[in-house]
């Protein structure tokens, strides 16, 4: 199976109505237009392939770079590779699924993450965040360093005024994912996102709506999954 297969083999599946809802969440062409659940037929297929991944990722069509990380085998993923995988992230969703999924699969996620979110670019940032993110909701908390992601949610404290609209929205999405998924840590991210308050993110031409830290977390301890982890963060 080849990179050039595979779009033969989706374009076909994309829909002009699909693309539309894509665009208003800052996809760009190329794209076709394909819904996830026709790319997870594929995945399913396909398993997992390193080089198919990255062979998808360089075409530069959206609905095959989202493939891409469906199927990529995060373990395998170089630095490089994921540095190389968000500079080409002209998609702006895609930094904060695909590339942030992947990388919090790999060995690098971590170091790249930290180093993400230092940068002056929101869509980098963000990503950074998201990585973050997915990474606490993945790992054991044995795995987790507790005084870095307690440094972490004072930075997003005294950062999130200041931060541009892409970071904003992980930054928030980072103290409701450690609430909700490091256990150790849920009185704190509660008491950071109350001090935070409802944070305000354009969201462009969509229905989404930025969750109320607090509010999000007490209802994951309701529902009293505190701290249960995912097996997957890609979807």
């Amino acid at each position: 199976m080849t990179a050039t297969a595979i779009l033969e083999e989706i374009k076909p599946l994309g829909s002009d109505s699909y693309k539309k809802i894509l665009f208003n969440h800052g996809v760009k062409e190329p794209c076709f237009g394909v819904k996830i659940g026709d790319l997870k037929k594929i995945q399913k297929r396909i398993k997992k392939d390193y080089r198919l991944a990255l062979d998808l990722y360089e075409t530069g069509v959206y609905d095959a770079m989202y493939l891409a990380g469906l199927i990529a085998d995060d373990a395998k993923m170089t630095k490089a590779d994921l540095r190389r995988w968000l500079a080409k992230a002209t998609h702006a969703p895609l930094g904060s699924s695909t590339v942030a999924w992947v990388a919090a699969g790999s060995p690098h996620g971590w170091e790249l993450a930290l180093e993400w979110i230092e940068s002056k670019d929101e869509f980098v940032a963000e990503a950074g965040w998201s990585t973050l993110s997915c990474l606490v909701s993945l790992k054991d908390d044995s795995e987790l360093d507790l005084a870095e992601l307690k440094r972490l949610l004072q930075c997003v404290q005294e950062r999130i005024v200041e931060a541009p609209n892409a970071a904003r929205y992980a930054m928030n999405a980072f103290v409701i994912s450690v609430g909700s998924y490091v256990a150790p840590l849920t009185v704190l991210a509660l008491q950071i996102g109350e001090k935070i308050g409802r944070v305000e993110v354009d969201m462009g031409n969509t229905a989404c709506e930025v969750p109320f830290a607090p509010e999000y977390i007490r209802k994951v301890e309701k529902r009293g999954a505190i701290g249960k982890k995912r097996k997957s963060v890609k979807c």
